[in-house]
């Protein structure tokens, strides 16, 4: 199968299209033909190694797996004997083990859902790692409706998610972007937008019941400014940001230390990848009360640029890789 792997951390000059060996599964996995890998900044750091103590679960000197990506969509192609709730043929989404930039991927059951029956795969390889962080990240800080709920970076992968699943559940959402991105966020359902060129988060002194911070790279004396005094600010993501050993990550760590030094709660957003979370969105998509945003679609040959296109920072939604014929199913 052609797969995009890389033998040591680097950039993405060190990507490779490759013939590999087909990924065997075990009795609790699935074998996807893939269709459509979604981009996000987790694919930026394993390729890199960096912040460096994520060599500790994905190898210290190489990586232990050479394909990259992790969020799926695509066919399911064989299941293992013990897999119960998926067979040959179903269209699904998820996240995979053996690396998503590639023709076929392995996958264990419980982190794959249905496709969504209206989306597309590109549009459904968009969503098991943004939309699922974003709803996460929702019910973390305790959003309820009528709140006034700030949300940064509100048009990237996270962001354009939260945006709209904010307004589903009845919350009032202001979105901080650039200036090419405001009538992006207000056509996601944003009834205010801050463009961080122009104004800042606390301009007017106004007070947000929640901040949902998706960019990672304002103080947290800034965020608390800029929320109630008994609000909630929700830390998502960071570990594209400056650091050798922990990047962002730290500031998410030390979340449950810092809310005792003020009276805002302050919690850290840990992605946990669980098909039950897709499911529970398939009926906003199903419904149109949410819909990915895609900015790019890239080839699997051409996954190296699609890395470094997000690495630039700014993306308006999800960039996705599209994998075409893939080929040599394994028989039922």
């Amino acid at each position: 199968m052609k797969a995009i792997a890389h033998d040591v951390y680097g950039p993405a000059d060190l990507l490779e299209l490759r013939d590999l060996d087909m990924p065997s599964i075990g009795d609790d996995e699935v074998l996807v033909e893939v269709r459509a890998a979604g981009v996000d900044p987790g694919v930026w750091i394993l390729m890199t190694g960096r912040p460096m103590a994520v060599r500790l679960a994905v190898g210290l000197r190489r990586p232990r797996v050479a394909v990259l990506g992790r969020a799926v969509a695509g066919v399911v192609a064989a299941v293992g004997a013990g897999v119960t709730r998926l067979r040959p043929g179903d269209e699904v989404h998820g996240t995979c083990e053996s690396g998503s930039f590639a023709e076929f991927a392995r996958a264990r059951q419980h982190r794959l859902a249905p496709k969504p029956a209206n989306l597309t795969f590109e549009q459904a390889a968009a969503m098991p790692i943004s939309a699922v962080t974003a709803l996460q990240s929702i019910r973390d800080a305790g959003v309820k409706p009528g709140q006034r709920v700030l949300i940064t970076g509100a048009a990237g992968g996270v962001g354009s998610f939260a945006v709209q699943l904010v307004r589903a559940h009845g919350g009032i959402v202001t979105g901080v972007c650039g200036t090419a991105k405001v009538e992006l966020v207000r056509s996601l359902g944003a009834e205010d937008v801050i463009d961080y060129t122009q104004d800042e988060i606390d301009r007017g002194g106004v007070r947000h019941d929640v901040i949902i911070d998706t960019a990672g790279n304002r103080p947290l004396s800034l965020l608390r400014r800029a929320v109630t005094p008994r609000g909630t600010i929700a830390l998502v993501g960071g570990g594209h940001a400056e650091g050798w050993l922990l990047g962002g990550f730290q500031r998410q760590m030390a979340a449950p230390l810092v809310s005792l030094f003020g009276s805002a709660r302050v919690c850290g957003v840990a992605a946990r990848e669980r098909y039950e979370d897709l499911a529970d969105l398939t009926s906003l998509i199903e419904s149109g009360a949410i819909t990915p945003v895609i900015d790019r679609i890239y080839p699997l040959a051409d996954a190296p640029d699609a890395i470094r296109y997000l690495a630039q920072g700014h993306p308006a939604g999800k960039v996705v890789i599209t994998v075409q014929g893939a080929a040599n199913a394994p028989a039922e």
